[in-house]
């Protein structure tokens, strides 16, 4: 099969031409979360936060409501810049361009590393060395994501039949993050605990849409399967919904510890 042009972008550059939809339509992560890393972990909110492969702010979003001071680090300029946009009226908010393993912040300035959506992109040995670097000694690492369900419901089931149909490169680069016996292997001895928390997102069509369009690997217009998975998608929503609505439902995974 021949790749269409965005489908042989490096991760950095991935997401350039689906900043507007990642902004409007990714979900965010629970409250539930950060409540357990204050609570089980003694993470307060005089924690400065470094927020690394942050994109456009929605996870940094959630710290920054619990009053941290929060440095977004992402190396992606569209994303970066939508994040420095929608996040302007925070005051303890800043963003610079580094990544996971040169991220460009100081020795020992950070109290928590928030990782979020984009670890599974990391080098691992490069983003621990970069990890155990920038932080401080009492410091700790959070690293969660949102993952999609698979099954469950036919809406679950039939979205991700219509991105194996539809997306080339959807098998190599769909969200496959490592499992607890990787996490704990990465943190080794600093490992500290895990959680998963329920969360889902309500959406009418033109959300599920965007929602869809948000994915690096969703073809865009011009490729010759877009349409005919937009076509699908909206067979997949007509059939499946309640009340002009689709539950689109995650499981958010967290692992926390130090970086030894």
């Amino acid at each position: 099969m021949t790749l269409h042009p965005s489908d042989r972008l490096p991760s950095t550059q991935r997401f350039s031409d689906r900043v507007e939809n990642y902004v409007r339509y990714r979900p965010d992560y629970p409250a539930a979360l950060l409540e357990w890393l204050h609570r089980e972990h003694g993470v307060s909110s005089s924690w400065q936060v470094a927020d690394i492969g942050a994109g456009t702010g929605i996870s940094s979003k959630l710290f920054l409501d619990a009053g941290h001071r929060v440095v977004a680090v992402e190396p992606n300029a569209p994303m970066r810049a939508a994040a420095e946009h929608w996040l302007a009226d925070y005051p303890t908010f800043h963003a610079v361009d580094g990544s996971a393993d040169a991220s460009g912040l100081d020795d020992h300035c950070i109290d928590l590393i928030s990782v979020a959506q984009a670890f599974h992109w990391f080098d691992p040995e490069a983003s621990r060395r970069e990890f155990r670097r920038i932080l401080r000694p009492h410091g700790l690492a959070a690293i969660y994501w949102n993952s999609r369900r698979l099954l469950g419901t036919p809406f679950l089931q039939g979205y991700e039949a219509l991105l194996r149909n539809y997306s080339p490169d959807y098998a190599s680069v769909a969200e496959k993050y490592p499992d607890e016996a990787q996490m704990r292997a990465w943190f080794g001895e600093g490992f500290h605990g895990t959680a998963r928390f329920n969360h889902s997102q309500w959406l009418d069509f033109d959300a599920l849409r965007g929602r869809l369009m948000s994915s690096s690997y969703a073809p865009q217009a011009g490729h010759i399967n877009h349409e005919p998975m937009l076509y699908s998608l909206r067979e997949l929503f007509d059939a499946c919904a309640e009340h002009g609505h689709i539950s689109f439902d995650y499981d958010t995974c967290v692992y926390v510890g130090k970086v030894a």
